[in-house]
C-alpha cells in the first residue's frame, strides 16, 4: 500500500475552512478514483500546520491520481493560506485497537535510519516498539510509513483525547529514545496534533 502526505503550513484561523473543503468537496471526488482507500487529517491549531494523508492500494493508483489531485492541492493551499509539501510513502504497519472518536489526538514522530537498513528497522518496530506503545493509556491505533530510498520514516500513534496524549508523553519519549538508540536511528521531529479526520480503510498489517 502507498500513501501521499500533503503538509500545509498555513494560517491557524483557516484550519476549519480547509478541513470543511476536504470533507465536503475533495473527499467525495477522491472516493471516485480507482485505488483510493481513505484520508486522514492532522492539525496543529497553534501553528496552522496541517497534514493530509491519502492512502492508495498500490503505486499505480497513487500515480494515476496525481493529475486529478493537483487542482485539489492548489485549492487546499488557497483555503489554508499556506504552501504545501508533498511526500509519498510505503504503508508498512497499520494496527488498530480502538476506533477514534471526536477529540482524538496523535503523536507524530519523524525519523531517519542511519546505521540499520529499512528492512531491519520495520520488523524491529513491529516486534519491539509497537507492543509497548499499545500498552499506553488511551492508545487507539498506530501506523508506520517509510520512504526506503531516503531512509525516512514517520510513525503516528493516536490516543483517545488530549489528556491521554499528554499523560503518555514521558513514557512515549523514553520508548522512542530507547528504540532509536538501539536501531541507530535519528529522531528529527515529534509533534502532538489533533486528529480531525480518520477515514483510512487500510487493512490491518498485524
Amino acid at each position: 500500500m502507498r500513501a501521499r502526505s500533503t503538509t500545509i503550513r498555513g494560517d491557524p484561523r483557516s484550519i476549519d475552512d480547509g478541513v470543511a473543503y476536504l470533507r465536503d468537496e475533495a473527499l467525495p471526488a477522491m472516493q471516485q478514483m480507482d485505488g483510493f482507500i481513505g484520508p486522514s487529517v492532522l492539525a496543529e491549531r497553534l501553528t496552522g500546520r496541517c497534514i493530509v494523508t491519502s492512502a492508495w492500494t498500490d503505486p499505480q493508483a497513487l500515480h494515476a491520481s496525481d493529475a486529478r489531485i493537483r487542482p485539489m492541492r492548489e485549492e487546499m493551499a488557497r483555503r489554508f493560506s499556506g504552501p504545501v509539501e508533498v511526500q509519498d510513502w510505503d504503508v508498512v504497519v497499520l494496527h488498530r485497537v480502538h476506533r477514534t472518536a471526536p477529540g482524538a489526538c496523535a503523536r507524530v514522530t519523524w525519523a531517519r535510519t542511519v546505521h540499520e537498513p529499512m528492512d531491519r528497522f520495520v520488523p524491529a518496530y513491529r516486534s519491539n516498539l509497537m507492543p509497548r506503545l499499545e500498552e499506553l493509556p488511551g492508545f487507539c491505533s498506530l501506523s508506520l510509513l517509510v520512504d526506503p530510498q531516503s531512509g525516512r520514516a514517520v510513525g503516528v500513534e493516536s490516543f483517545e483525547n488530549r489528556e491521554t496524549l499528554e499523560l503518555t508523553r514521558g513514557d512515549a519519549r523514553a520508548l522512542r529514545e530507547e528504540f532509536s538508540s538501539a536501531m541507530g536511528a535519528q529522531v528529527t521531529e515529534v509533534a502532538e496534533m489533533d486528529l480531525l479526520l480518520a477515514r483510512l480503510r487500510v487493512p490491518e498489517t498485524v
